[in-house]
């Protein structure tokens, strides 16, 4: 004990505005110009989308999503809860204190469901948090406590693997170590959430792509996620580095595609590509703007996976620190204009309702 209180304290990680979440500024957020809906009528399943109270005191529930909803005028029939840490017990066993954050992802579809705040089945999916190295025993027990708390709705599995060895990157929410996916253990949890018929989301940097390629090819009865686009990297020693960031992720991306058992979530860029730095700029980006600085990533994903492996995703209330609602599904229409119409459904619900199984 002695020498535990005399040892040198750890110094945090050194991070930047895109290292971890930031709280949005709503005052900044009204300068955003109003636009309206592009094709209002098209059905939108939001398959990425966490309710939590911040550490910053923050608090985004069902009322705060069906008012950012409402204001965007576009259709948003459904979304995917995907786990953020939130509402964990704070007792019991550590295996079972997520389960927690499980129940109350069913209090908030539950209060989607009184139409009050909504009319969008908020949270008619969720992608709940497990250790999937943990003992087998205790993994299985968790993973079926999840199931029953979720009354029906559990989806799917996130354990974050995001990892790089500039501090600034890694940020203060990162994996513990390298190379999780490439560890037998996560490989015999993944086999375990397989056979019980749920995805896993793989939330990675993109330089980490090659590690979900061996994962996908060891785990082909996996269906494997890949979220936020991949994560490709544009702050910290990654920062000027466009042109190569842009390379090595599409060589990475290209090599994954050819993994039956991978789709993608696209979106979810602006904490980790960096290119708008909402700290500074006088308002939100436009939809065009934001078409224009997502572009090489959202259209190379279409190409590479296909509308079929493909869903649009807003990542909210992580990217409202940058961008509005509203303005995100303009972009993605913006950018999948030229696609058919069928392709639109697909990458706008079908993709979703299929991978995450809802009706």
């Amino acid at each position: 004990l002695s020498r535990a209180m005399n040892a040198p304290a750890t110094p945090p990680a050194p991070t930047s505005i895109f290292s971890e979440t930031q709280r949005p500024n709503d005052t900044w957020l009204a300068l955003a110009k109003q636009e309206p809906a592009l094709e209002p009528e098209l059905p939108i399943v939001d398959p990425h989308l966490h309710f939590w109270h911040h550490k910053s005191g923050y608090r985004y529930f069902v009322e705060e999503f069906g008012r950012d909803a409402a204001e965007s005028g576009h259709n948003i029939e459904a979304t995917v809860f995907v786990e953020c840490n939130a509402m964990y017990r704070s007792t019991g066993p550590e295996h079972l204190k997520a389960v927690g954050e499980t129940e109350f992802a069913v209090g908030m579809a539950a209060m989607a469901a009184s139409g009050k705040y909504t009319t969008a089945r908020a949270a008619a999916g969720i992608v709940a948090y497990a250790d999937l190295t943990q003992d087998e025993g205790l993994l299985r027990e968790a993973l079926e406590a999840h199931r029953e708390a979720a009354n029906g709705r559990l989806r799917g599995i996130r354990q974050r693997a995001k990892w790089d060895a500039d501090p600034v990157v890694a940020g203060p929410v990162r994996a513990g170590k390298r190379g999780l996916f490439l560890e037998p253990e996560f490989r015999r949890g993944l086999e375990v959430i397989a056979k019980m018929g749920l995805s896993f989301d793989a939330s990675i940097f993109h330089p980490q792509l090659p590690e979900v390629v061996s994962l996908a090819q060891a785990n082909q009865e996996a269906s494997i996620v890949v979220i936020h686009t991949a994560s490709p990297l544009g702050f910290g020693g990654y920062a000027g580095q466009e042109k190569q960031v842009h390379a090595d992720w599409r060589a990475g991306m290209s090599e994954l595609a050819r993994c039956p058992n991978v789709s993608v979530k696209m979106g979810g860029l602006l904490m980790c590509l960096g290119n708008f730095d909402f700290s500074r700029a006088e308002a939100p980006p436009t939809s065009e703007q934001l078409a224009t600085l997502w572009r090489p990533y959202i259209e190379d994903c279409v190409e590479l996976f296909g509308a079929d492996r493909c869903m649009v995703s807003s990542n909210f209330p992580v990217e409202k620190a940058g961008v509005t609602y509203g303005a995100t599904w303009n972009m993605f229409k913006r950018l999948c204009a030229g696609c058919s119409a069928d392709e639109k459904k697909k990458l706008f619900a079908g993709t979703a309702k299929r991978i995450y199984h809802l009706d």
